[in-house]
């Protein structure tokens, strides 16, 4: 597995995770969240850059992901091939 982000924020209410990318994502990728106690994978069915939806994000871009479960600040965000 190779990391691709770390959670920056967590929107407990909407369940979004925020997360800082280290690597690009793409929405149909599936993603593992690892720390702080959780961990788990999904798909990333949607994705959200600056409040558009994209298709879409690269290195260094801040994205904002639906999770299924609550998330922490400082998550590892994991690629799963």
């Amino acid at each position: 597995m190779k990391q691709v982000g770390q959670v920056s924020h967590y929107y407990d209410k909407i369940g979004v995770a925020i997360i800082d990318l280290s690597a690009p994502l793409k929405v149909g990728d599936k993603i593992k969240f690892e720390g702080h106690g959780a961990d788990f994978e999904q798909a990333v069915d949607s994705m959200e850059a600056e409040h558009e939806a994209v298709q879409k994000a690269k290195k260094g871009d801040t994205v904002g992901v639906k999770v299924g479960q609550k998330v922490k600040e400082g998550m590892a965000v994991y690629l799963v091939e």
